[in-house]
């Protein structure tokens, strides 16, 4: 993917770089969430997350609550036009 310099600096491309071989969390449209270590990734936000925890978040008929299916995966790529939010996860 991307050889980026992860020095610091003020780029969201920089941010992310900061965060390789670091457990993230990822927002996607579509009531997405993703958790898992982060591999790799290029200019466009694709990724590559490993021991991931994918949760997607649905209406469920007669209800007014949402539903919360989980899915694991040893390895997912994601492809940057999905469009979501990136950060650094926090430990509890």
């Amino acid at each position: 993917m991307a050889d980026v310099d992860t020095s610091g600096g003020s780029e969201p491309l920089d941010l992310i770089g900061l965060s390789l071989n670091e457990n993230v969390f990822v927002k996607l449209r579509g009531g997405r969430e993703l958790y898992g270590l982060l591999h790799a990734y290029d200019i466009h936000c694709s990724m590559v997350l490993g021991n991931v925890e994918e949760t997607v978040y649905e209406y469920v008929e007669g209800s007014p609550q949402l539903e919360a299916r989980k899915k694991k995966s040893e390895m997912l790529f994601v492809r940057g036009r999905h469009g979501g939010r990136t950060r650094k996860a926090v430990e509890e």
